[in-house]
C-alpha cells in the first residue's frame, strides 16, 4: 500500500464530476487500499477518489472512533436511494480544504446502493456519523464541496485564501 498526495483547494480537479466504474479488478482495490492507507495517515474519516486525482466514483470510510477497532469500508458506484426526512447539523472538515470547518444541515439517515470489493452490488441503511460522511464523500463524487454549504461571501474568503496559499 501507498500513501498518496491528497489533492486540495483550490485545484479544479476537485469540481469534475467522477465516472462510474466497469468492473472491480485488482488495480481498483489496490487503489481503494492505498486511500486507506491515505486517509488513515491524514487523519481523516473518509476519501473520495477525485481527492486523489482520479475522478471515478470510488470512495471508502472508516467512522470507527480512536478507541475502536478499524471498520474499513469501499463504496464504488455508490447512489443513494433514500434520504430520512429528520435532519442533523454536524460540523464537517475537508482533507482537501485543510483546517476548515462548516456546519452542514443533511438527512440524518440514508440507504445507499453500491458496488463491494467483491463486485457484489449491496444496500446500506445507514445513520449518524456514517450517514453524513457518506453524503460528503458522494458530494465530492459529483464535484461538490463543504463550502457550496456557504454564503457566497464566505466561501469566496476561503477560496481567495487557499488561491494565495497555492501561489506560496
Amino acid at each position: 500500500m501507498a500513501r498518496l498526495p491528497i489533492v486540495t483547494l483550490p485545484d479544479p480537479v476537485l469540481r469534475q464530476v467522477s465516472a462510474a466504474i466497469e468492473r472491480v479488478d485488482p488495480d481498483l482495490l489496490k487503489l481503494a487500499d492505498d486511500m486507506l492507507e491515505t486517509m488513515y495517515a491524514a487523519p481523516g474519516i473518509g476519501l473520495a477518489a477525485i481527492q486523489v486525482g482520479v475522478p471515478r466514483r470510488l470512495l471508502v470510510l472508516d467512522v470507527a472512533g480512536d478507541d475502536e477497532p478499524r471498520q474499513p469500508m469501499t463504496f464504488i458506484n455508490p447512489e443513494i436511494v433514500s434520504l430520512g426526512s429528520e435532519k442533523r447539523v454536524y460540523e464537517e472538515g475537508c482533507l482537501s480544504i485543510p483546517d476548515v470547518r462548516v456546519e452542514i444541515e443533511r438527512p440524518a439517515a440514508l440507504t445507499v446502493r453500491y458496488t463491494d470489493r467483491d463486485g457484489v452490488r449491496r444496500e446500506l441503511t445507514a445513520d449518524g456519523l456514517l450517514a453524513t460522511a457518506i453524503q460528503h464523500e458522494m458530494d465530492h463524487l459529483d464535484g461538490r464541496l463543504i463550502i457550496d454549504f456557504l454564503s457566497r461571501l464566505k466561501r469566496d474568503i476561503v477560496v481567495r485564501k487557499f488561491k494565495k496559499v497555492a501561489r506560496g
